[in-house]
C-alpha cells in the first residue's frame, strides 16, 4: 500500500541553496577579514551549514517518510555495499597513482608517492587537521546527502542531477581562497591551481552521486569515500600540477562510470516518485532490501 504522506511533500532544491549558501557564507565571509583563529573557528561553523539546513528541511517537511528516509540514510547500515566503497576508495586511489605517474611526463618528481609530513592548513579553531577533514566528511555529507541530492534527484535524471549538483557544491566552497589557513588558500599563489579546484568538483560529483546510489543512497557510504578522497589529496605528496592532471583523470573516470551505468545515471523511473520508492522498499522484507542493492 502506498504512502498518501510519500506523494504530498515537494522537494525545494531551489530554497535548500539559497539557504544553504547564505548561511554558510554568512560565517565564511567574515572569516577573512578577522585574525587565523577567530576565522577557523568561524569556517567550521559555516561547514555546518548544509547539514543544519538539511535537517531542518526534513523535521519541518511534515513528512513521516522523509523523516524515516534521512534516519535509514544514516543509521542503516544495511544499505551499505561494502564491496562497491572499497571499489570505489580503490578506483580513487588508481586515479591519484596514474595522475601522478602521468605527472612524469612534465617533470614532476617521483616523490609524490609519499605522504605529506603536515596538512596544508593550519587554523582549526577546535582540533587539528585531520580532526577537520574527517568532520568535513561527516558534515557535508549528511547536508548535502541528506536533502539536496534527492531534491535535485527527485525532478530529473542522476546524470543532470550529478552536473548541477557538482557546479553548486564546488562553487559553494569559494570564500575559502580568501580564508587565511585554508588549503583553498594556499591555491592563490597561482590562478590555474584556483580554477582547476572548482573545476575538478565537478566530475567528482559524478563519482560521488555514483557511491550514493549503488548503497542505496546510504550518506555512510559517501562520509566513507569523501573522507578517503579528502585524506589523499591532503597527505599524499602531490604537486599543484599534479592535481591539474588528476582532474583530467577524474573526469576520464567519471565518464567510464556513467557509461557502465548508463541506465542508472539516464533512468527517469524515479522521477518525481523518490519517497515513493522508498516507501515501497520499506515494505520489503531486508533480505529482498540487501538484494536489490
Amino acid at each position: 500500500m502506498k504512502s498518501n504522506d510519500s506523494m504530498k511533500y515537494r522537494y525545494r532544491p531551489v530554497l535548500f541553496f539559497l539557504l544553504a549558501y547564505l548561511f554558510t557564507w554568512g560565517f565564511w565571509v567574515p572569516a577573512i577579514f578577522v585574525p587565523e583563529n577567530t576565522g577557523a573557528a568561524l569556517m567550521v561553523i559555516g561547514l555546518f551549514a548544509p547539514a543544519v539546513v538539511s535537517t531542518i528541511f526534513v523535521l519541518v517537511s511534515g513528512s513521516d517518510v522523509l523523516k524515516k528516509d534521512l534516519r535509514n540514510k544514516i543509521i542503516g547500515f544495511y544499505k551499505v555495499n561494502w564491496r562497491n566503497v572499497f571499489f570505489a576508495v580503490l578506483v580513487f586511489a588508481v586515479i591519484v597513482a596514474c595522475s601522478i605517474l602521468l605527472s612524469l611526463a612534465f617533470g614532476q618528481p617521483l616523490s609524490q608517492f609519499s605522504f605529506t609530513e603536515d596538512f596544508s592548513f593550519t587554523g582549526v579553531g577546535i582540533g587539528n587537521a585531520l580532526f577537520t577533514i574527517t568532520l568535513a566528511s561527516i558534515i557535508e555529507e549528511v547536508g548535502w546527502k541528506g536533502y539536496c541530492e534527492d531534491s535535485i534527484g527527485n525532478y530529473m535524471n542522476w546524470f543532470w542531477e550529478s552536473l548541477i549538483f557538482g557546479v553548486l557544491w564546488s562553487f559553494w566552497h569559494f570564500p575559502l581562497i580568501f580564508i587565511r589557513g585554508t588549503y583553498q588558500a594556499g591555491l592563490m599563489v597561482n590562478p590555474l591551481y584556483v580554477v582547476n579546484f572548482f573545476i575538478s568538483g565537478i566530475p567528482l560529483g559524478f563519482i560521488i552521486t555514483w557511491v550514493y546510489l549503488v548503497s542505496d543512497r546510504s550518506i555512510l557510504a559517501c562520509m566513507i569515500f569523501h573522507l578517503f578522497v579528502n585524506f589523499m589529496q591532503e597527505k599524499i605528496a602531490m604537486t599543484p600540477e599534479t592535481k591539474c592532471i588528476e582532474t583530467i583523470v577524474v573526469t576520464i573516470a567519471a565518464v567510464i562510470i556513467v557509461i557502465m551505468e548508463k541506465d542508472m545515471f539516464f533512468e527517469t523511473r524515479h522521477v518525481g516518485r523518490l519517497l515513493e520508492e522508498y516507501s515501497e522498499k520499506q515494505q520489503m522484507p531486508e533480505s529482498k532490501r540487501i538484494a536489490r542493492t
